[in-house]
């Protein structure tokens, strides 16, 4: 609901999950500690999906595609922007860990000849994230599964070593 309207109020949420707005008061003290909660278990549901990738260990082509299905998973259960919430320290540090996994991976890509040598730098880091949101955003009707084999063929075939 939040993703649809980010500023659904906190009574049109409760009628939405079926509850009480008092119920729902009384777990968040405020909307910005439910944002909060919102947030900070999308920014967890990330640094699981990046973990469970083995960015670092598995074969590159394994953990691209492992990353990206988890990733658009993780985008299509928590579909809220995690822009609004960056300007809270800790909440940028925790993205911006995660965001350095993938950037040391896809360099890491680029080493091994999995992706082109040629092209500007943070091409890559710059597209992935594109090509994620939008086979989350515009194609519901495939698995995370299937949504990721287009997004690594895609990136693969544009950016990939000849």
């Amino acid at each position: 609901m939040l993703a649809a309207d980010p500023g659904a109020s906190i009574a049109n949420i409760a009628t939405e999950a079926g509850v009480d707005r008092r119920t729902v008061y009384r777990r968040f003290a405020s909307r910005e500690d439910l944002l909060a909660a919102i947030y900070a278990s999308r920014l967890s549901a990330i640094e699981d999906a990046v973990a469970d990738a083995r960015l670092r260990e598995a074969p590159v082509g394994v953990a691209l595609h492992r990353y990206v299905e988890n990733i658009i998973a993780v985008n299509r259960t928590w579909p809220v922007d995690l822009a609004r919430m960056l300007a809270d320290d800790s909440v940028r540090a925790r993205r911006d860990a995660s965001v350095h996994e993938v950037d040391v991976f896809l360099e890491r890509a680029a080493n091994e000849g999995l992706l082109r040598s040629d092209l500007p730098q943070g091409w890559a880091n710059a597209l992935l994230p594109q090509l994620m949101h939008l086979a989350s955003r515009q194609m519901p009707g495939l698995s995370p599964a299937q949504a990721a084999d287009v997004v690594v063929d895609t990136l693969l075939r544009g950016l990939g070593a000849s």
